[in-house]
């Protein structure tokens, strides 16, 4: 868009009859969005500064959609910082008399588990059990963060 808004400037001034420079409220705004994107680009590739760390379910799609993520932000020069994996159901608290469905879920989170420590291994930072309830208030949150930063 810059270089387009410079070559549409050079041809209206070879054009004109006049020599004199206007004002161009456009080419004023383009150069302080490429100074900007090129602060945010710097903020984002610094690792000393940024981290991200992507959160997954223990399942299929989840698992595949952060790992095209995790590539694209390696490609771009983000630093990722980890992996949280969230949800896991704790099969020490699934009983022999538990439903069907809870059991398969337990069994296929187990196979997703082994699939997550192939592809992330020493990226994993954290895993997060699935709790009874959503993690809303204090008292959630405490335990969410005693999950998350042991």
């Amino acid at each position: 868009m810059l270089k387009s808004r410079e070559e549409a400037t050079s041809l209206r001034e070879m054009l004109s009859f006049t020599k004199k420079k206007e004002e161009d409220p456009l080419m004023d705004y383009l150069l302080n969005f490429r100074e900007r994107m090129a602060k945010a680009q710097g903020l984002l590739t610094d690792d000393a500064l940024t981290s991200f760390f992507f959160v997954t379910l223990p399942e299929s799609l989840p698992i595949a959609v952060i790992t095209r993520f995790i590539n694209w932000f390696h490609e771009f020069g983000i630093p990722v910082g980890g992996v949280v994996v969230n949800g896991l159901i704790q099969k020490e608290q699934v009983g022999a008399d538990a439903a069907e469905f809870v059991r398969n879920r337990v069994k296929m989170q187990e196979d997703h588990m082994q699939e997550i420590w192939e592809i992330f291994d020493d990226r994993v930072r954290a895993i997060v059990p699935l709790f009874e309830t959503e993690v809303k208030g204090p008292a959630m949150l405490n335990r969410l963060v005693n999950h998350l930063f042991v």
